[in-house]
């Protein structure tokens, strides 16, 4: 497993706790000469690529940053697994979308990139396809949950911060996706890396909402008090594009769990969690 140290890779290791789960630090994808020793070391059956550059905004700035790890490095594990003939299953994001259908995107969808970190998905769908026509490719949207690393957290967690800190909530509320949890995820890319399926998949929580309506769902659930301002994309002024409707449906796979029953799970899992001292 790559990028063990982000959501994603947090919720696998979980399943797979004696599966070698490397972090950035520990293994890059942009060190293809890495790569290449490391795949006959550990000899996995199947590699499940989380690495990414998931700055949306930042990548505007940091265009090199984000195609070497989303783009050369999704080459890079492509071409590893190609040389050991190991099962790739890589992930990407609605962001390879537009936005401008008035209903879900399934796969078969014309795509078209807004920002520099949607071109450089795509970028990396593209290149894994080249070397690796059988990888499973899984699109997913607005994970939530897992460890996010580096200091970040998930929209969830950030809205419980703010509002317990007394901040304004501002959220956008026209942008569409499907909150999707982490360790639903994670639990459906195990079962279809273990199925023939092959090509893009998409792999989401059921269900649409907006930003400000998973900020409402999100206190309400955990019984927090806060106020929810909506807002539009143009008020806030982000750097990166965003597709306006970034919901997913799947042709090919069955939706996971409606996103509210996933929520209601996760404040469970939160209010279990051991608290620091």
């Amino acid at each position: 497993m790559l990028g063990a140290g982000g959501q994603l890779g947090s919720e696998l290791k979980k399943l797979i706790p004696d599966a070698a789960a490397l972090t950035r630090a520990q293994l890059s994808v942009s060190d293809l000469a890495a790569l290449n020793s490391a795949l006959p070391h550990y000899r996995p059956d199947v590699v499940f690529n989380c690495a990414a550059y998931n700055g949306v905004d930042t990548a505007e700035g940091q265009q090199d940053a984000a195609y070497q790890v989303n783009a050369q490095g999704a080459f890079n594990v492509a071409l590893a697994c190609a040389q050991q003939n190991v099962r790739l299953v890589h992930f990407s994001t609605n962001f390879v979308f537009d936005g401008a259908l008035d209903r879900p995107y399934i796969e078969t969808d014309e795509v078209g990139p807004l920002g520099v970190y949607a071109k450089s998905k795509l970028e990396g769908e593209k290149l894994t396809a080249m070397v690796m026509p059988r990888a499973l490719v899984i699109r997913t949207a607005a994970l939530f949950g897992g460890s996010s690393g580096q200091g970040r957290t998930s929209f969830p967690e950030r809205i419980l911060q703010r509002a317990m800190a007394g901040e304004r909530l501002r959220v956008v509320s026209d942008q569409t996706v499907n909150p999707t949890y982490a360790a639903d995820l994670a639990a459906a890319a195990m079962g279809l890396a273990s199925s023939d399926l092959e090509g893009v998949v998409h792999v989401v929580n059921a269900g649409c909402a907006t930003w400000d309506e998973l900020a409402r769902a999100t206190l309400t659930e955990f019984g927090v008090a806060g106020e929810v301002e909506p807002v539009s994309t143009a008020e806030l002024g982000a750097p990166a594009r965003r597709p306006a409707n970034g919901c997913l449906e799947s042709m090919r796979t069955q939706a996971l769990r409606p996103w509210r029953e996933a929520l209601s799970d996760y404040k469970q899992i939160v209010r279990s969690a051991p608290k620091s001292p």
